[in-house]
């Protein structure tokens, strides 16, 4: 039997690529949600917008793996930079996600019993490898090794995108910090706060609990964010920028489609066998 990833966003423009792709598509409206799930790349696809905010994110998670049996979540979108080496449109995969305005400890004292979350490790590695076939290098690398010429230029150059787009700036991701929040962050100062306390790469306002949440059914997950502002916009412009946060979500969105592809040729892992 066909293994079964459920993939969600907070916003109709994440998921609306996701929902156009999956094949013999059937739609169900349950628990506040319109479900639609079908056939992709030889998995059971279930695709959901959940709507903002954790207490959203948390209660669709939860019912995609009780309801479908989801054997991975993965949650894609837009998010606020934090890291001033990532610009618009770089990518952050969330190895680690953390609360924002929540006393972890306390939280911790339930299962299963951690302050903070992570992707799962093998996602974390795959999603890193479809950046990299899509033109993406490493924020982590100086400069001089991305010049004209290094070996890490000429891998990023060599993918299809680059080949079709030489001129496009370069793209770069980061394997980094997450942190989720009840509040939109925006502004000097709040941004400044976010970063102190969590010392995150990008905020928004769901990673965190959709990890708790596959963390406590024992479920992997994978988180990915593409950057859309660095939290120096009110939500109502930021809004207002249609075109460019489609831009962006057909950005985060796209890889997943890759990523779920990628995961189809490695259908061996544990977490994936029948």
């Amino acid at each position: 039997m066909p293994a079964t990833i459920a993939i969600i966003g907070a916003l109709e423009k994440e998921v609306r690529q996701i929902y156009h792709e999956i094949e013999h598509a059937t739609v169900a409206e349950d628990a506040g949600l319109t479900v639609v799930g079908g056939e992709y790349a030889g998995f059971n696809l279930v695709a959901t917008v959940a709507g903002m905010g954790t207490v959203n994110a948390a209660a669709a998670t939860q019912f995609l793996i009780t309801r479908y049996g989801a054997n991975a979540v993965i949650f894609s979108g837009i998010a606020g930079g934090l890291n001033p080496r990532l610009h618009i449109d770089d990518v952050v995969i969330g190895e680690r996600l953390r609360y924002l305005d929540t006393d972890t400890a306390l939280i911790a004292e339930s299962s299963p019993s951690l302050e903070e979350f992570g992707s799962s490790g093998f996602l974390v590695d795959l999603a890193e490898d479809v950046l990299k076939s899509h033109g993406y290098a490493s924020v982590d690398l100086a400069d001089d090794e991305l010049a004209p010429g290094s070996a890490a230029r000429e891998a990023a150059d060599a993918s299809p995108f680059r080949r079709n787009n030489p001129t496009a700036e370069l793209k770069r991701y980061r394997r980094g910090t997450i942190a989720t929040g009840n509040q939109f962050v925006t502004g000097s100062d709040m941004r400044a706060q976010v970063s102190a306390a969590t010392d995150a790469d990008c905020v928004e306002m769901e990673g965190a609990a959709v990890a708790h949440i596959a963390a406590k059914n024992g479920v992997d997950c994978l988180v990915l964010r593409a950057i859309s502002d660095n939290c120096d916009e009110a939500y109502d412009t930021l809004s207002e920028r249609s075109f460019d946060l489609e831009d962006y979500a057909r950005t985060a969105s796209g890889l997943v489609l890759a990523i779920v592809r990628r995961l189809a040729t490695q259908l061996g892992h544990p977490a994936f066998s029948e």
